[in-house]
């Protein structure tokens, strides 16, 4: 039996990873490269591997380069059940990887306990461990702690992002977008492009048109987690 932390080079599962160690046995890190992560997420990944002494597997649909590829070769961005992205460069992967004794972790926070419950719904045939639920941290928490450690943080999170997301998060609201626009103008520029391309809007107007002060990044809320895409949705 093997327990399983889905990291994500994020704060919370970072502190996930800890308990694991701690709590669990035959612990196994599973890290995600989407390709359009900030490139700090390969030092961040090799600090956690140093600090707690392990090697983190890494896993990669070889089929896309990043996010940006997923859209452009599915000409699919969004919908309803969530953003193909996940499905390909996450989800896809942890169906090829589990077994079915797996004991899965996942850094999901105190204040996230409808995360856990959402993805407990999706995938009942799941054991799940939730540690900073169970301990009842939060993810300022999770953030405050590791930094008191000195582990140095995502360059994301210094940058005032919320979450260690790819940049250019399909999901992401008109506040966070005009956050990317300002800080990383390549990414928001091919995303620009996709939508025309595409004739989809993934929110109310096209990046494009977005003007300076529309939205309010710090209102909107961005996850990205297994529950995003449905696999069987995935072709």
């Amino acid at each position: 039996m093997r327990t399983v932390v889905w990291f994500s080079c994020g704060a919370c599962s970072t502190l996930a990873l800890e308990y694991a160690l701690k709590e669990c046995g035959n612990v196994v890190a599973v890290y995600c490269d989407t390709g359009g992560e900030h490139p700090d997420n390969q030092r961040y990944l090799q600090d956690v591997e140093n600090r707690y002494g392990i090697k983190a597997i890494r896993l990669k649909n070889g089929k896309y380069k990043d996010h940006f590829d997923v859209y452009e070769k599915t000409k699919f961005l969004i919908s309803p059940q969530g953003a193909r992205c996940t499905g390909e460069l996450k989800k896809r992967l942890r169906y090829e990887f589990q077994l079915p004794d797996d004991i899965h972790i996942f850094g999901y926070s105190a204040d996230e306990k409808h995360r856990a419950e959402r993805l407990n719904s999706t995938f009942p045939e799941l054991t799940c461990y939730y540690p900073l639920i169970t301990h009842g941290i939060t993810k300022k928490e999770a953030i405050g702690y590791l930094w008191r450690q000195g582990l140095e943080l995502p360059v994301m999170y210094k940058m005032g992002y919320k979450n260690n997301n790819c940049i250019g998060c399909v999901k992401g609201g008109m506040g966070y977008w005009n956050k990317i626009k300002r800080d990383f103008p390549e990414q928001f520029n091919r995303m620009a492009k996709i939508e025309r391309e595409l004739n989809i809007k993934i929110n109310k107007v096209f990046l494009d048109e977005l003007k300076g002060m529309e939205g309010n990044y710090q209102a909107e809320m961005i996850t990205c987690d297994f529950t995003c895409q449905n696999i069987s949705e995935v072709k």
